[in-house]
């Protein structure tokens, strides 16, 4: 859900792409972001497209042909990171795990061993398919004793968990408008380290993504804004309504909504006899996985939680698929009303069903 303040921002007049005018919206976003990232990076900004356009252009930037990479995956969005690396003609490697657990840093650390010159790792802080919170810090150490970036997804996980970019190192992070912060989809915000950026400028030939590329989109954002292409003016209004809103409410009182309104959720469904997949240590507060209860057609129940109660959750992908489903609780959605609806629907529908 996006909130109505939010909402109503989408309805301030469009701008040029080379208004003066814009350009201060897009000054007063990057201030928002930096707060939200934790970070001093100069070169924080929201690029046009969702969240996976973040990811391609944190790789594409960085990679260059030959380029030693290694990706930790714990989930189907650190194979979609493994599958981007491959196509921008990394040498990749890759720690898996099995879904449902972090990886952890010995496995990573193995593999770093195994051969020198590493240009970066990529790992994904808030694993949506599973419901897993992968730990940065381990990982972010390794990468500089190993001197090589680290690259982290934020998309699921900023604006409703801690994400300290300048503390834990990050080199690369990037997110996505659509989730904790509150906006609506279509931009994913991004922040690099000066180390980073130093990469980016001595590369050995131009980004393959002539869209994507940080250096064109910096000299639009900077001065002298340089045209590179449309910016989607009114989605900018938006994050920036909802960047506001988080500053309104401080840092630490998001994370403590988010978590305080999950474990509600959680408490919830297991007084209903629902299993929560992921132990409690390693549980997202934003994104709870639970096991589709025997006897209970997992589209046919969702389909008829959309269209009876007008709430929508996810169900398993890849190897989950049919076997869970995957509840949101993200920025304006993560409200005790919506889980008590949630709740409430659920025990209308799972009572239906146990009672045939």
């Amino acid at each position: 859900m996006v909130a109505p303040r939010v909402m109503d921002a989408l309805r301030h007049p469009v701008l040029g792409y080379l208004d003066p005018d814009l350009f201060v919206v897009l000054f007063e976003i990057q201030l928002g972001l930096r707060a939200l990232f934790r970070t001093e990076n100069e070169v924080t900004l929201a690029l046009p497209g969702t969240g996976m356009s973040g990811a391609e252009c944190a790789l594409a930037n960085l990679i260059e042909p030959g380029d030693r990479v290694l990706i930790v995956c714990s989930g189907f969005f650190g194979e979609r990171l493994l599958d981007i690396a491959c196509r921008c003609g990394a040498e990749v490697h890759v720690v898996h795990t099995q879904w449902g657990s972090p990886v952890e840093p010995e496995p990573v650390e193995t593999v770093l061993k195994q051969h020198p010159h590493w240009k970066l790792i990529a790992m994904v802080h808030a694993e949506t398919s599973t419901g897993v919170h992968q730990p940065v810090p381990p990982i972010a150490e390794l990468a500089r004793r190993y001197e090589a970036l680290l690259v982290v997804d934020a998309v699921t996980s900023l604006g409703g968990m801690p994400v300290e970019v300048d503390e834990w190192g990050i080199d690369v992070c990037f997110s996505a408008s659509q989730k904790c912060i509150g906006a609506p989809p279509g931009l994913a915000p991004i922040t690099v380290s000066p180390r980073a950026w130093d990469a980016i400028q001595k590369r050995r030939m131009p980004c393959q993504s002539w869209y994507l590329d940080l250096c064109l989109l910096w000299d639009y954002w900077n001065e002298p804004h340089v045209y590179h292409h449309t910016t989607p003016v009114s989605l900018m209004y938006a994050l920036r309504a909802a960047l506001e809103m988080v500053e309104q409410e401080g840092l630490p009182a998001r994370y403590e909504r988010h978590r305080h309104q999950a474990e509600r959720l959680w408490n919830g469904l297991q007084e209903m006899g629902l299993e929560l997949v992921i132990p409690t240590e390693h549980r997202l507060p934003m994104l709870t996985v639970v096991r589709v209860p025997g006897g209970i057609p997992d589209k046919e129940f969702r389909l008829r939680l959309l269209r009876e109660f007008n709430i929508e959750i996810g169900g398993g992908l890849s190897e989950w698929r049919g076997q869970v489903w995957r509840i949101g609780l993200m920025g304006h959605s993560c409200l005790a009303h919506n889980v008590d609806l949630l709740s409430s629907a659920l025990n209308t529908l799972l009572h239906q069903y146990r009672s045939r």
